[in-house]
């Protein structure tokens, strides 16, 4: 029970609530104008506040969170183990991770802490300490997956914004199925751990799903995965077994030559010198030639050569002249013989060059043949080094293979055993909900009873448990319109109360913001609150709810009821410190 909601700024209009009915209104003013609203009074930012004390994630700029608000902190007196206590949250960031608790708390599971003269529990403590306290939740079940939080299950009871009054089932839109079945389940007594164990094999299955995916898109060159069909996989893991065998042959054969490139350097060096040595020889070899055909062509002249020329022409030449042409003769000779001697040392001189070319190419030629099989028989470190790489490159391929080939015979045993826990699961969901059919008959029946009070005819909480867990639904007669569907949610969250009333733990609270009433007829408004009035007295619990007087209808109301009694607090449109929070944010 929730007994005030305080603040540390005097312009805050406190207020507090007693057991049973309480009204919070918002009210026009005579002087207001007929385009004033009631919208932003701080009808909403009441709930807001209750849900941020109760460890509601900080609101956005718009709301709480508000550069405005900087330095406010929010009280709640409230009912835990039959004491009340008073727990206050600040707004600025540097603290809204904590809170601070006043009054008897030795009947907790978890202390606060002293510090700076407070009594401090941490945000996350907090929470798990009402989910204990309110809900009878474990505290040390933080690490379990798809489990009711205490988060989860208040928003039930205190629903929050517009987008909580679209289903009776949902607490916020986009509310994830586990979350709705799980926390659904748990309130209504059903066995919500079938719940969760559905969730995670779903989770199982998306990713087996997603190893689908993945194979499916490799067959299509977009990923490497799991590749190809397992026949495949075994094909391709022949092949590269043998190319592994190969390379390790390779390798085993090979040897390392030390200094390899000075090896390799020398065998370049000889064969240059070679080329160099042969090049000469050739060139020689031609010289040669020449001089030995010049060689050849060298004739001594004769001086009567010279005397029958002029004769023939018919001039004698004097014995002066002929003795002259016998000295030309001697020292023509001579030059001859000269220069056939040169020509002869000259040949004699090449022919040894060539020999020695020779051979020196020879001894060459073998020293380069010896290098030639070592550079042939063996290798350099580099390339042994990089054979190493390519054979241990092989390994891991082949490593992979094998991992894919494990990894696609444990995709095609989880489809199947994925299939048989499955309907496992779903048989003692089955069961287990026969065996709890007295809770969900119970339920049924306190929803019948109340769309029965409201629309004369019984609607119907429908609860199966199907292929995809628990499924739930309620029906009333005339449903379709807006005021009919909010109806649906006020006869369910009324029923959750009436429920929780009965056991122990519970929150013994339902808190309805003025949505739920929007396009609802003035009667059934009239029904609902006095039945929630009735409701909250038999069963012990507090209801509180926001409206807007113009909502209020009064000429309906039974004489035995008083409305105006139930008024805790009033917001009027007078001015902007007639609201909630005194100021304009």
């Amino acid at each position: 029970m929730i007994h005030a909601v305080r603040c540390n700024h005097a312009s805050f209009k406190a207020v507090e609530f007693r057991p049973g009915f309480n009204v919070v209104l918002a009210d026009r003013t005579e002087e207001s104008g007929s385009k004033d609203s009631r919208n932003g009074l701080g009808k909403s930012t009441l709930i807001e506040i209750i849900h941020f004390c109760l460890g509601a994630t900080l609101p956005t700029a718009r709301g709480l969170g508000s550069q405005n608000l900087q330095g406010w902190a929010f009280s709640l007196d409230l009912t835990l183990t039959n004491k009340v206590i008073t727990v206050t949250r600040s707004i600025d960031k540097k603290e809204s991770h904590q809170v601070a608790i006043e009054g008897d708390t030795t009947s907790w599971p978890i202390q606060p802490k002293e510090k700076e003269g407070q009594r401090i529990l941490s945000l996350i403590k907090w929470k798990g300490l009402l989910g204990n306290l309110l809900f009878g939740l474990p505290i040390d079940n933080e690490d379990q997956k798809f489990k009711p939080t205490f988060r989860g299950l208040i928003s039930y009871f205190i629903r929050r914004g517009r987008d909580a009054f679209s289903t009776p089932f949902e607490n916020h839109r986009k509310q994830l199925e586990w979350d709705k079945q799980v926390n659904n389940a748990f309130l209504l007594g059903l066995a919500w751990e079938d719940a969760r164990d559905l969730q995670l094999l779903k989770d199982q299955k998306k990713i087996l799903d997603n190893i689908k995916k993945l194979k499916k898109d490799t067959e299509t060159g977009v990923a490497i995965g799991i590749l190809g069909s397992l026949g495949e996989l075994e094909a391709l893991k022949v092949e590269v077994e043998s190319q592994l065998r190969e390379r390790k042959r390779t390798l085993s054969n090979f040897r390392v030559a030390d200094q390899y490139h000075e090896l390799e350097a020398n065998t370049n060096r000889l064969t240059a010198e070679i080329h160099e040595l042969t090049n000469n020889n050739i060139a020689e070899k031609k010289i040669l030639e020449l001089y030995q055909s010049s060689l050849e062509a060298e004739n001594e002249p004769s001086p009567e050569d010279v005397t029958n020329i002029y004769e023939s022409v018919g001039i004698e030449l004097p014995g002066l002249v002929v003795r002259r042409l016998e000295e030309v003769e001697i020292f023509h000779r001579i030059l001859i013989e000269n220069r056939r001697d040169f020509l002869s040392n000259e040949i004699d001189r090449i022919r040894r060059d060539i020999s020695s070319r020779e051979i020196i190419i020879g001894e060459k030629i073998e020293e380069r043949a010896s290098l030639l099989e070592v550079l042939q028989t063996h290798g350099a470190l580099e390339e042994y080094t990089r054979l190493q790489e390519l054979y241990l490159e092989t390994v891991s391929n082949l490593n992979d293979i094998k991992k894919r080939i494990e990894e696609l015979n444990k995709f095609e045993e989880g489809k199947s055993a994925l299939k048989i826990e499955k309907e496992r699961v779903l048989q003692r969901a089955r069961s287990d909900y026969k065996e709890r059919r007295v809770q969900a008959n119970r339920a049924i029946d306190l929803f019948n009873t109340n769309s029965r009070f409201l629309y004369d005819a019984p609607g119907r909480l429908i609860i199966d448990v199907g292929d995809n867990g628990f499924q739930f639904k309620v029906e009333i007669n005339r449903d379709g319109s807006e005021g009919i569907d909010n109806m649906k949610i006020f006869c369910y969250d009324l029923m959750l109360a009436q429920l929780w009333s009965e056991r122990d733990p519970s929150p013994r609270i339902l808190i309805h913001d003025s949505t739920i009433f929007d396009g609802v007829d003035e009667r059934q408004v009239r029904l609902a609150l006095e039945f929630a009035d009735r409701e909250s007295r038999r069963c012990g619990f507090q209801y509180i709810c926001t409206l807007n007087s113009d909502m209020v209808p009064r000429s309906e109301f039974a004489a035995d009821f008083d409305f105006n009694s139930f008024v805790r607090l009033r917001l009027t449109d007078e001015s902007d410190e007639s609201g909630l929070l005194g100021i304009l944010f």
